[in-house]
């Protein structure tokens, strides 16, 4: 297999399969920081034998054998003492997985290694910040980089906050297993918004040649399933599974034939999955159901729900979605959402009122260097006519951005807004 292809080959199963196979090797190692040098000493054979032998039929189960096999070694090499041995099963693992049935007796109520490891990267000991980071690291396989684009920290900052996470569990011999009862409630707020973050950085990948990554919202929506089936008496729980429903109904209409993004005016709304967007449905009407005040999930799911209900683009009730971005920012005050609002307030008032909105944000510390928000301004200032204003920011914007696919389409904007006449609106293309 050429080099090449095998890298890319080996880089997408490893986004797949890592979070699976970390969370595995966590179930029997009872340790997050040795399950990941596992991991990653799998990957390493992976580089080292896949461009010769080509990727096998089951990478994942092939990646979880070679890392096992590493973990006898390493337990073997430490020559670990009986306190140690206890740990892990109290007898040597080579021996535990020989035995017949052992993964099925490890399974618990939950039946679901990611979200156990969501749980346990969401354990209070951790601060707020090294939850998220840690569990968008083990569980959405992202890099440093990425994380700290999706937070705009520093890749240092990010790094120490992932090293000194799993030091602490490690420390702390946080088990691997279910929270229960008020535990389990105490966490649930970091676990939503890690799960939300994931399904993100799947829907608009931050970085590569893919606007999106699927299998990370996939991921995200089924462990999302699971935690409104364990709390159904949580409203933001059916909040959240009501929003990542109607945000995953657009994925075969967000992508090109070739790859290239489409964005939300432009899609055929005909290839929205319809049993998604009514799965999303039923989670509000759930939610609504128990009463109270909406929050953040539940909020930008009914906003959400107003793109779903609108048949086209030009139906959607965008003076609603500004009032829903209004109580949103009450709830959970945010540049980024200050930022969505504009856009709404751009659609639903017009793009002058949008653009006096944007310009409030132009200084916010934390958006500098936010290639959205150049691209927002872009937007704005070519529905009213500003040309050359506009393409400045479409490249801005795209020298901002990781991603290839968006690069490419930021650019494409920049060149369409530069080719029309500022005074006249119309284009000076032959």
């Amino acid at each position: 297999m050429n080099e090449s292809v095998a890298g890319r080959a080996i880089d997408a199963v490893w986004r797949i399969e890592s979070p699976r196979l970390i969370a595995g090797l966590t179930r029997l190692t009872r340790d997050v920081g040795v399950a990941e040098d596992l991991a990653q000493d799998a990957l390493v054979a992976a580089l080292e034998q896949w461009p010769e032998s080509g990727v096998p039929a089951n990478p994942g189960a092939w990646l979880m054998a070679i890392a096992k096999r590493r973990a006898i070694d390493r337990f073997r090499r430490e020559e670990l003492g009986e306190r140690k041995r206890d740990e892990f099963g109290r007898v040597e693992l080579a021996r535990k997985e020989a035995e017949p049935g052992f993964d099925a007796s490890l399974e618990d109520d939950i039946g679901d290694d990611l979200l156990r490891l969501v749980f346990i990267a969401c354990h209070p000991i951790l601060s707020r910040q090294a939850r998220v980071a840690l569990t968008l690291r083990l569980i959405g396989g992202l890099t440093t980089a990425e994380i700290a684009r999706a937070y705009l920290a520093s890749e240092a900052t990010i790094a120490q906050r992932i090293v000194r996470a799993k030091r602490t569990l490690t420390e702390a011999r946080v088990p691997f297993e279910m929270p229960q009862g008020a535990d389990r409630s105490a966490r649930l707020a970091s676990v939503l918004e890690v799960l939300y973050l994931i399904f993100n950085e799947g829907y608009c990948a931050t970085a590569g040649d893919d606007w999106m990554r699927p299998s990370l919202c996939e991921d995200a929506l089924r462990m999302g399933r699971i935690v409104a089936e364990l709390m159904p008496r949580e409203a933001e729980v059916h909040g959240l599974v009501a929003l990542l429903e109607i945000q995953a109904s657009r994925t075969e209409a967000r992508v090109g034939r070739n790859g290239e993004p489409i964005l939300l005016p432009d899609q055929d709304r005909s290839r929205w999955n319809r049993v998604l967007i009514r799965r999303g449905f039923a989670a509000l009407d759930r939610l609504e159901r128990l009463g109270g005040t909406l929050g953040p999930y539940a909020l930008q799911a009914a906003i959400a729900a107003c793109h779903a209900r609108a048949g086209t683009a030009e139906e959607t009730d965008w003076v609603r979605i500004a009032a829903l971005y209004d109580a949103l920012l009450e709830v959970m005050p945010s540049p980024i959402v200050a930022l969505n609002r504009a856009v709404a307030v751009g659609f639903g008032y017009g793009p002058a009122a949008g653009l006096e909105a944007v310009e409030e944000l132009r200084f916010e510390k934390s958006l500098e260097g936010y290639y959205l928000l150049a691209s927002v301004r872009g937007d704005l200032l070519a529905r009213l006519g500003r040309g050359a204003e506009a393409a400045f920011e479409f490249r801005r914007a795209a020298a901002a951005t990781a991603n290839e696919r968006e690069r490419t389409l930021l650019l494409g904007r920049a060149k369409a807004a530069g080719d029309v006449d500022s005074a006249t609106g119309r284009s000076t293309r032959s």
